[in-house]
């Protein structure tokens, strides 16, 4: 491996060459996106056609983000030396200047000279799968892997990295194994982070590379101990998808669905580092409320009130699906009255038993509610034109649409097929426990239906104080009056916490895409969470889908996954134990305060913050505020997490609600017996917690610890 400072003198002539083809590569990629930008001004309006227009510049401003040179995001991180003329990028074997046919830089997008040339692939490429997957015993035509480090010194052009180092890696039988090769790898992997999480292009191992890598037609749901890198995974996935099935997934769209906004926030830029800058993220509740009205009082949100335990697990069983089908089709009325349409001098008589059988017809096809309307319209103009051609008269389309216009047709319908609303809808089921009762019957328990019903006596969908399995209520009754539109593919991430209904609701969003499932059920912490995956595959209409495991954890140090996993046969019978690659001499310290907690908790922030990278205090929900007080007192401040984002300061008070899916360098654990005392699943909540940090965990406590880590 050769290194060298960023400021030292003088440089290796090899080391110097790296440096100036990376410089070429940012200025290739600043003339790139200069160029879109003339050509958009030049461009100006297309056609005589404003939406037209609108959609052509938003285009082009997608373009230009993408080409924005990410601070600290090198163009390249890896080379390929390939045996003679295996190389021919874009079919023209022709090299640049200072490029070797068969060589190839790879980075997180691609980067061409002013004569299209590649300077940079983009790692999505067929070609770079070897960077990721080549061995001595398939090399797969590499003679070499090149890895390379770079410094934070900041260069002339603003990127924010200097290439300080790199490592080779001879994949040729008689070279295998003469160079170190993992030097590189592992202090990119342990590197100190503050802020939003990184992508991880340069570190994807072989077994991540072949999830990333699923055609897009795969249902993909992977299992993943902590540290494993399942989110970025998952990220990832989505970055080759819109690299190779652009097009498709341009018309249908792509969304990742995390557990909540700190989350989102945190991953917030992983793919416009990839350049990607067009994919939705949405929390559950955003998903299930983005088509409801606004509130009076928007900042409050539709969320107002948190289930008890044994009503969220009711209202999130599937069974409640066929509660709100019951009761939405016991809206349609029998026909008592005969419809008459009249047409000049002409009465044409439609009477009770000839209406019937078009109910009834319509309600056993399975039609969406709102279509039935529709169609019910559509049926009985059909009959009476059928009477009015048996009486002699000519009917073409004109006289059909005028007979469905027809007052008393429109009539007809509305009393037959009243409209329904979805949020009147399971308004008017949870607050009326006789209509419940009809709807329940034989699905629902006496004691079910009591629990589930909503609490007070509001006025209206607005006033009433709606929880997050509500929601999902509302969204069912939504799909069964019209059937959403759908997306191209969803990720979703942290899904063991997900209920049948929560399921549904994203299923039914990718009835024809295809699902990314991302989860650990060891990690599982509301009343719903899932057992196994297979039931929860089937919740979301995706019971084909496949199920792969990642339990090498990369990032956690052993001793802090082993000391974790202790809780894993209490949590999680028959999961197995993850492994780690790496351990770390002193990345486990646990400390029995001798005096007060919130004493011995600013110590271990203060030890915490000696070293690199980014500290989070993780406490039970209701013990943060006093803990933070407690700190401010000794001098040292701590954003809370939800308040302030991940990057407000390098020590971040995370409330343990929030903690799934961070990573932090250190992590400091306040009172683990409380962490369990304060929910119903709080050993997995713990489990959560004593995971997220990637070079030290402090547990401190005052209580006994459980029972597993004694």
């Amino acid at each position: 491996m050769t290194t060298t400072d960023p400021s030292a003198v003088p440089v290796s002539p090899e080391l110097q060459a790296e440096r100036d083809h990376l410089a070429a590569a940012h200025a290739a990629l600043a003339r790139m996106r200069e160029e879109v930008q003339n050509t958009s001004l030049m461009l100006g309006d297309v056609v005589n056609d404003k939406v037209t227009n609108a959609a052509l510049q938003r285009g082009r401003e997608r373009r230009l983000a993408a080409l924005a040179d990410v601070p600290g995001a090198p163009l390249f991180f890896g080379r390929l030396d390939f045996d003679p003329g295996t190389v021919f990028v874009d079919d023209d074997p022709a090299p640049s200047p200072d490029q070797d046919p068969d060589r190839v830089h790879i980075g997180r997008r691609h980067v061409h000279d002013a004569d299209g040339r590649p300077m940079v692939l983009d790692w999505r490429a067929p070609l770079c799968v070897a960077y990721y997957r080549a061995s001595p015993t398939d090399r797969m035509g590499v003679l070499n892997r090149r890895r390379y480090g770079f410094g934070a010194t900041a260069n002339d052009d603003g990127t924010g990295a200097v290439l300080t180092a790199f490592e080779d890696e001879p994949l040729t039988a008689a070279d295998a194994g003469e160079a170190p090769a993992d030097g590189l790898l592992a202090a990119e992997i342990e590197r100190p982070r503050t802020g939003p999480m990184r992508d991880i292009v340069a570190t994807i191992q072989p077994e991540q590379d072949d999830l990333v890598r699923a055609p897009l037609e795969t249902t993909l749901c992977v299992q993943g101990a902590p540290g494993t890198g399942k989110t970025a995974v998952g990220l990832h996935r989505v970055a080759f998808l819109l690299y190779t099935e652009r097009e498709r997934l341009a018309r249908s769209g792509v969304a990742i669905i995390g557990p909540n906004r700190s989350f989102l926030s945190y991953i917030r830029d992983v793919l416009p580092a990839l350049g990607e800058v067009d994919v939705a993220q949405a929390t559950v509740t955003e998903l299930l409320t983005a088509d409801l009205p606004e509130r009076s009082r928007p900042a409050a949100g539709w969320v107002r009130r948190t289930e008890e335990p044994d009503a969220a697990r009711t209202k999130g069983e599937a069974r409640m699906a066929e509660v709100l089908r019951r009761d939405l089709w016991s809206h349609l009325r029998d026909p008592e009255e005969p419809v008459v349409v009249r047409r000049g001098a002409r009465r044409w008589r439609l009477y009770p038993e000839d209406l019937r059988p078009l109910l009834d017809e319509l309600a056993e096809r399975g039609v969406a509610y709102g279509a039935g309307r529709e169609l019910l319209s559509h049926r009985i103009a059909h009959t009476v034109l059928s009477l009015m051609e048996s009486a002699g008269e000519v009917c073409d389309d004109r006289t059909h649409a005028q007979v469905r216009r027809d007052p008393a047709v429109r009539s007809a319908v509305n009393a037959l097929w009243p409209k329904a609303d979805p949020l009147k809808l399971v308004l008017g089921l949870l607050t009326d426990p006789e209509r419940l009762a009809r709807a329940a019957d034989g699905v629902l328990s006496p004691d079910e239906q009591r629990s589930v019903l909503l609490p007070g006596r509001p006025r209206g969908p607005k006033s009433a104080r709606w929880s997050e399995e509500d929601l999902a209520l509302v969204d069912e009754a939504a799909a069964l009056i019209e059937r959403p539109a759908g997306l191209g593919h969803i990720v979703v991430d942290e899904a063991q916490d997900l209920s049948p209904m929560q399921c549904r609701a994203i299923g039914r969003r990718c009835v024809s895409g295809s699902l990314t499932v991302l989860g650990d059920v060891a990690q599982g912490t509301s009343p719903s969470a899932a057992r196994n995956w297979s039931t929860l595959l089937e919740h979301l209409g995706k019971p084909t889908g496949h199920l792969r495991v990642l339990d090498r954890g990369y990032r956690v140090p052993a001793q802090i996954i082993d000391f974790a996993a202790r809780l894993l046969p209490t949590i999680a019978p028959g999961l197995g134990v993850p492994s780690a690659v790496r351990r770390a001499e002193g990345s486990l310290t646990v400390t029995a305060a001798d005096g007060p907690l919130a004493s011995a908790v600013a110590e271990a922030c203060r030890d915490a913050l000696e070293g690199e990278g980014s500290v989070g205090l993780i406490a039970a929900d209701h013990e943060l505020s006093a803990l933070r007080d407690a700190l401010a007192a000794e001098g040292l401040s701590a954003p809370l997490l939800g308040e302030a984002d991940l990057d407000a300061g390098r020590l971040v008070a995370v409330p343990a609600s929030l903690a799934k899916g961070l990573e932090f360098d250190a992590v400091v654990v306040a009172e683990p017996a409380s962490v369990v005392a304060a929910e119903e699943r709080g050993a997995n909540r713990l489990y959560v917690v004593l995971t997220r940090a990637v070079s030290t965990l402090h547990v401190v406590h005052s209580r006994p610890l459980p029972e597993e880590l004694r």
